[in-house]
């Protein structure tokens, strides 16, 4: 059903002339009637012989299905509000009180039927009139509704009282194109004939959503409003009126509603609500629900990386996509963004861009400030300090760590372009596992990592996901993979053994419940799009299944003689006053990296106490708490010569 918008909208000032002379023309016909002259209707009709679209009495009309008299009724009481001789003559002709109402039209309107006053006929069904006052219903008041006076005058705004709740949602200037493709495709789907079916849209994307419903709406020539469901009143008196205002307003726009729900399954009061609408209605849920009324359930995923990377060069335009180059790819392969973001951070991007140094970063940062991470007290920022120079290894876990940032830079080209998304779903993320013990650098690395890619880091507090009830592990869980699949985040799983352990044996619930939360830890590893990092050092104790599926390993040894001299000599901020120190004694010390960094700053505490620089002696005491903690004793042949 394409309805047409209201007639005003195609020539605004000769259509509302010809309206209000069709009005004009109507109230002197109800002059002539309640003066007892004869009917004469040569000028209502001559007034529309020349109008090229219908006037709004007649639109309405034909929207609610009004009889003759009941139009008539209608026009009565508008002539009542706008024609300022009317009134008078109503008091004249009828019962002595200066208004319409259905004792006089009965009386002076031809067709006239008793129907017109039930509480289920068009004109209180659908409150385009009410009875005022507490007298009988034949003598009653009648009042037209102010939002139906203003639509008859030529007037099309929105309800007052539906003002607060909805706001409009334009179709999108641009936006991806699988799902411009999807509203095409429900919008095939719609038959001319009514009633429309409900649409539930499911999925993640809420502004893709939004974009696919706004261009559905357009495509059937409607406008879209929009209405969270946490709005929507739980009284069911309540819930009847705004459903009765809606479907008023939806006929005089015409327009169609997206119910938003941000819960699985909504509320009660928005199920209802689109149960009791007709038109085109549609419910946004993160997740497929059924209504209990004939409905089409279409799900609304992220746009993909190579939908992105058009939206990013169709934003920026060409000059501004052309200077960022490969850095598109590369940022549509690391975020997931929806359109409505990149729609809101091109034009600000593309004004920065002339005047940077740094294309890609400046990209980079406009991804992040558009996709922040926001998963409460589930993880923690780290900010990406260290850099290649600061991490002390061996050249073997070096290079895999170069290779992991390689790969995430060229994910769009791999598993899109050259199709390996189309072979499967599984397996295109990159899952690494960094295996060592306690300080040998599995942190840092990360931290270079997210510093060279340019993306956050947060770090999985295991203490608040894992849950001892039941499911409440996986709902965690899918939070962090999903906010981190928007945002283009790095995940870090720290001490992963204690999340990621082996399978056990069943011999109770708990056993059973515990497997299948690892079942489930497994299935969104593998279909997480993004890099997630994994550190342990009980590399053993993770799951066989788990260690399957990652994409690199890489194994951080306890530092050598060499290592450990370096990561001494860098240790230290430069502006750290040292006197006497002697690194080849020093990196006899068998400590970690970790360990290291921590005595130097026990020494530095106690160098600035005693107002001295560091030196030996200070590390030699402070080497000693470290070790302490450890409940190992340093041997005389570690620390020889120290002092």
């Amino acid at each position: 059903m394409n309805t047409p918008a209201h007639p005003a909208a195609e020539a605004p000032d000769a259509w509302l002339d010809a309206n209000q002379g069709l009005l004009t023309a109507e109230f002197a016909r109800f002059k002539r009637l309640l003066r007892g002259e004869p009917d004469a209707d040569g000028d209502i009709q001559g007034s529309r012989a020349w109008r090229a679209a219908p006037a709004a009495i007649d639109v309405l009309a034909e929207r609610f299905a009004l009889s003759p008299f009941e139009r008539g009724v209608l026009l009565l009481a508008a002539g009542v509000e706008m024609d300022g001789e009317l009134a008078p003559l109503c008091c004249a002709a009828g019962p002595g009180q200066p208004w319409a109402s259905f004792a006089l039209a009965l009386a002076v309107l031809p067709d006239a039927h008793w129907s017109a006053l039930t509480p289920h006929a068009p004109l209180r069904r659908w409150r385009l009139l009410d009875t005022v006052g507490d007298g009988a219903l034949l003598t009653a008041r009648l009042q037209i509704d102010e939002r139906v006076l203003h639509y008859l005058a030529g007037i099309d705004e929105l309800d007052a009282r539906l003002r607060p709740l909805l706001r409009e949602l334009p179709p999108p200037p641009l936006m991806a194109a699988t799902q411009h493709a999807l509203a095409e495709r429900i919008a095939a789907e719609l038959h001319d004939d009514a009633p429309w079916p409900a649409v539930v849209l499911d999925g993640p994307d809420l502004p893709g959503k939004r974009d696919v419903a706004a261009r559905l709406a357009a495509s059937l020539g409607l406008r879209l409003h929009a209405l969270a469901a946490g709005d929507i009143p739980a009284e069911l008196t309540e819930l009847d009126a705004l459903a009765t205002l809606w479907q008023r307003e939806a006929a005089l726009q015409p327009a169609a509603l997206l119910i938003e729900a941000d819960a699985t399954p909504p509320a009660s009061a928005a199920l209802r609500l689109i149960d009791r609408l007709g038109g085109l209605s549609l419910l946004a849920t993160p997740e497929p629900v059924s209504l209990d009324r004939d409905s089409l359930c279409h799900h609304v995923a992220r746009p993909a990386a190579a939908d992105q990377l058009t939206l990013w060069q169709q934003a920026l335009g060409p000059p501004a996509a052309a200077r960022l180059g490969p850095a598109l790819d590369t940022a549509a392969g690391e975020f997931r963004l929806s359109a409505s973001d990149i729609r809101a951070g091109a034009p600000r991007l593309a004004r920065q861009l002339p005047g940077t140094p740094d294309p890609a970063a400046a990209l980079r940062q406009a991804c992040r400030d558009r996709r922040r991470l926001q998963l409460g007290g589930l993880a923690q920022p780290i900010e990406a300090l260290a850099g290649w120079d600061d991490l002390i290894l061996p050249d073997a876990p070096r290079l895999l760590l170069r290779e992991i940032a390689t790969q995430v830079r060229h994910q769009l080209t791999v598993c899109e372009r050259w199709g390996f998304a189309r072979k499967s779903a599984r397996g295109l993320g990159t899952p690494v596992l960094f295996a060592g013990e306690s300080g040998t650098g599995k942190t840092m690395a990360a931290e270079v990592l997210a510093g060279e890619l340019g993306l956050d880091l947060f770090r999985i507090d295991l203490s608040a996901v894992v849950s001892k009830y039941i499911g409440e592990t996986e709902k965690n869980l899918a939070r962090v993979f999903d906010a981190a699949e928007d945002s283009g985040t790095i995940l870090l799983f720290d001490e992963a053994d204690a999340l990621f352990g082996r399978r056990s044996e069943v011999r109770d619930s708990h056993d059973r419940y515990a497997n299948i939360e690892v079942s489930y830890l497994l299935q969104r590893m593998e279909a997480y799009r993004g890099l997630a990092i994994l550190t342990t050092n009980q590399k053993a104790a993770l799951d066989s299944a788990f260690q399957r599926r990652l994409r690199f390993v890489v194994n951080f040894p306890f530092p050598d003689l060499a290592e450990r001299e370096a990561i001494w000599r860098s240790v230290f901020p430069a502006a750290t006053p040292l006197e006497g120190l002697d690194y080849g004694k020093l990196a006899r010390l068998g400590m970690t990296g970790g360990n290291i960094r921590n005595i130097a700053m026990n020494a530095a505490f106690r160098a600035a106490d005693a107002g001295t620089p560091v030196t030996m002696a200070h590390l030699l005491r402070a080497a000693h708490s470290e070790a302490a903690k450890r409940d190992r004793a340093i041997s005389e042949a570690e620390t020889r010569g120290w002092t």
